[in-house]
């Protein structure tokens, strides 16, 4: 006999509130989203890894650990990788 999963027929919001962890993931999720956005960005400007972390005046290492979203990337950090490849981050309260 199986037991039934008492997260069946839930919805991941409601899962993730019965968890405590909404919250922390959507900031993963967010971060991870605007991470990717500056990859994509770099991408299309042909710009290196190398050369964000120049202009950052940080290592290769540091620009991975952002653009993997890993760690505690701050929302100064992020703001300041989108500026050096010409773009603008954005926070509102809706």
């Amino acid at each position: 006999m199986t037991t039934k999963n008492p997260h069946w027929g839930t919805s991941l919001d409601t899962f993730l509130d019965e968890e405590g962890i909404r919250e922390a993931g959507k900031a993963e999720a967010l971060t991870r989203v605007v991470a990717w956005q500056i990859a994509q960005e770099m991408e299309r400007q042909g710009m290196t890894k190398a050369m964000l972390a120049e202009k950052m005046q940080t290592s290769r290492a540091q620009i991975d650990r952002i653009l993997k979203a890993k760690g505690n990337v701050t929302v100064e950090t992020l703001q300041r990788a989108a500026a050096l490849v010409g773009r603008e981050l954005r926070l509102e309260l809706v």
